[in-house]
């Protein structure tokens, strides 16, 4: 049984469902049950301001949901509510389809017909100043030296100069083929960088401030996870006011804020300031910097990499220099606000303040990072990646949770939904919850997953005393309207051996083989590593009579495009295919995952989250390996079913899924699918299923 939310009646605007009704007849849908429950909880929880989290699964139309309501609240308190996602698909679907649709749809039913507007950070559009000023102009050794990469990227470089003479938003995104960092850089400023519009010349003409205005005025800001974390923890503003704010794809939260408080030093970061201060202060101060950054190049590139658990005393002493150094090419610099007449001069001025204090910076929370008297009392920790032909050795640091910053900062003062079709893990929202510092208690009824810290189980439906506080939360599992137990099985090869680290075991290889034989193709293999997705497309491509693709042949997008148009075509790869893949229909009836998708045991991050948990008494394992895994295995096994008439079989290749002590955690994660570990089942189901008449 689910819980009926019923929302507070507003004097002056139709109810919630009403609207919602509206919608779906105008649109040519059907009303399903888990929206309506949706778009209910989603309205209580705005009225009673009040955070919530919601599982909706695939075909809920969890969109619809979400924007009514959202809608509903601009409407009537005259403060725009932000949408924010984690990929730009879904942006681009928001703002490109939903929204438009729904804003006709209901423009006769409200005060006026709903608005809507996309906001991204300021590195995605173009600087008209820096396009013709050409400050700070990018240093030749920025660009790589292969006269082939330095010819592309003047091709790219001239067209965005022809590009700029045209566009009317500025926006990166508009530039198809896309070009690359590189080229970009040399027409784009960030936040720290920026004049202002005060300041800058073309600041009455800027597309970064004219976009941030055009969101000012509008009812629905569609942005990103990356661009809501810099304006929760930023100290000024990046989105106009707001108090209500949905999380959509709210899986990847945590992930994506954790990119954003990431720090990184590297000799590239270090030359880069050089280059940027060398012509502004005197050469001597200047050739300090350059000196540490030579240091710092040789300690990291003689250094293993992985996580630094110790602070070496030359790695201090090195971070050190650097830092003072960093230090005084900042007083070197003289006040932040010189030079307002010369906005070329203030332009290099504050290009160099942004690269100084991000390279001061960094070596201040490496330093910092240390020091702590137990491994619990530790808040960040430092690893080396090793980098690449392209890449030098980088130091990062990374926050061991952003938990407390997004409690304080994101949830503090305005309502917060969340939503995904992958939330509750274990059959609880309780993993989730903690990540985002949800730890609150929450009122929960019948149906509901949610809970908080107290594990109480009060009335859902009863008015609250008071507005919610930061921690306090409800979580709700609308379901999914298909029907699992007859659209699909998960069949877990209990009979196999456990993965190893030698690659795919030859029994693996085998019963792939099988399995796709069966199905006549139309699978989609989601390996552990690209490393193992290339190895099984290699093996196999020689033993099926299907075509086999692999991620890394063409464009993912491309590749995915020609596996859903033939139906016998089979499509290997990695990450990006475990939650990117949406291919209704036969040309997917089969979803082979090799093994359960741990972290890696070295990865720095995870690896050192993991041991923090465990030293404040916590099960490291389970909070953080098991629950990656089981997250990444509802995604995974949620591309099989993207519409009512799918069907088809996924097959964990792994039998620690049916027979580990953490397996029953994993499984409460997934779909209810009908399982099975008899491998005569799916083969005979696959069959029928290629016999089916498209």
């Amino acid at each position: 049984m689910r819980v009926a939310f019923t929302a507070v009646p507003d004097s002056h605007l139709p109810a919630v469902d009403e609207l919602l009704s509206i919608a779906v007849n105008a649109l040519g849908g059907s009303e399903r049950q888990g929206q309506i429950t949706m778009v209910n909880a989603v309205q209580r929880a705005i009225d009673r301001k009040e955070h919530l989290a919601v599982q909706a699964g695939t075909g809920t139309g969890k969109s619809l949901a979400y924007l009514v309501p959202s809608i509903r609240h601009a409407m009537d308190t005259d403060k725009p509510v932000v949408i924010s996602t984690a990929t730009i698909a879904l942006q681009r679907q928001l703002v490109d389809r939903d929204l438009p649709r729904l804003s006709e749809a209901l423009a006769k039913e409200l005060p006026h017909e709903p608005t809507f507007a996309i906001l991204k950070g300021r590195r995605n559009y173009l600087c008209r100043y820096k396009a013709t000023a050409g400050w700070p102009e990018e240093d030749e050794q920025d660009q790589l030296f292969d006269p082939r990469e330095v010819s592309a990227t003047g091709r790219m470089v001239q067209r965005i100069q022809e590009w700029a003479e045209e566009t009317e938003t500025g926006d990166r995104d508009e530039l198809v083929p896309g070009v690359s960092e590189q080229a970009w850089r040399q027409f784009s400023v960030s936040a720290q960088e920026c004049l202002g519009a005060s300041r800058c010349p073309s600041g009455a003409e800027c597309f970064a401030e004219m976009a941030r205005a055009r969101a000012g005025e509008v009812d629905v800001v569609v942005t990103n996870h990356a661009l809501l974390a810099i304006d929760a923890m930023g100290e000024l503003p990046v989105l106009p006011e707001h108090d209500t704010v949905v999380v959509d794809e709210a899986h990847e939260l945590v992930d994506r804020v954790t990119s954003v408080v990431t720090g990184e030093l590297s000799e590239t970061s270090v030359m880069l300031a050089v280059r940027r201060v060398g012509r502004l202060i005197e050469q001597p101060i200047a050739d300090q910097l350059m000196e540490a950054g030579e240091d710092l190049k040789a300690l990291l590139a003689a250094a293993p990499a992985g996580r630094v658990d110790e602070l070496p005393q030359v790695l201090g002493m090195t971070l050190a220099l650097v830092r003072d150094a960093a230090a005084r090419c900042v007083t070197a610099l003289g006040p932040r606000g010189a030079d307002k007449d010369d906005p070329d001069r203030a332009g290099q001025r504050k290009a160099a303040f942004t690269a100084l204090d991000e390279v001061h910076d960094t070596a201040v929370r490496m330093l910092e990072a240390y020091g702590h008297a137990t491994e619990a009392d530790r808040a960040e920790v430092v690893w080396l990646d090793a980098g690449s032909d392209r890449r030098p050795p980088t130091l990062r640091v990374a926050p061991l949770g952003v938990a407390g910053m997004l409690r304080e900062r994101l949830f503090g003062d305005r309502t917060v939904v969340l939503t995904s079709a992958t939330l509750a893990l274990g059959g609880t929202f309780d993993g989730m919850a903690r990540q985002w510092g949800l730890t609150g208690p929450s009122a929960t009824g019948p149906g509901v997953v949610g809970s908080g810290t107290n594990g109480s189980d009060g009335d859902s439906g009863a008015e609250p005393a008071q507005a919610a506080k930061a921690g306090e939360w409800q979580g709700i599992d609308v379901g999914s309207p298909f029907d699992h137990q007859r659209a699909g099985i998960l069949y877990v090869a209990k009979h196999l051996p456990q993965p190893g680290r030698d690659g795919l075991p030859q029994a693996y290889l085998d019963e792939i083989t099988e399995l796709i034989e069966a199905a006549g193709g139309r699978a989609l293999g989601l390996f552990s590593s690209m490393r193992a997705a290339k190895a099984a497309t290699e093996a196999l491509r020689d033993r099926l009579d299907v075509p086999l693709l692999c991620q890394g042949d063409d464009s993912t997008m491309l590749l995915v495009k020609q596996f859903a148009e033939d139906e016998p075509t089979c499509l290997f790869g990695t990450l990006s295919l475990w939650q990117g893949v949406d291919v209704p229909g036969p040309s997917l009836r089969l979803v082979i995952i090799d093994r359960v998708p741990f972290p890696r045991p070295d990865d720095p991050l995870t690896s050192a989250r993991q041991r923090h948990v465990a030293a404040k008494g916590g099960n490291g394992f389970m909070s953080v390996a098991a629950t990656h895994a089981a997250l990444l295995l509802a995604q995974g096994t949620g591309r099989l079913l993207r519409s009512q008439h799918d069907k088809g079989v996924i097959a964990v290749l792994d039998p620690r899924l049916a027979t580990a002590r953490y397996s029953g955690f994993l499984l409460g994660s997934l779909p209810p699918f009908w399982r099975t570990t008899d491998p005569a089942v799916p083969r005979a189901a696959l069959k029928r299923l290629a016999t089916e008449p498209s």
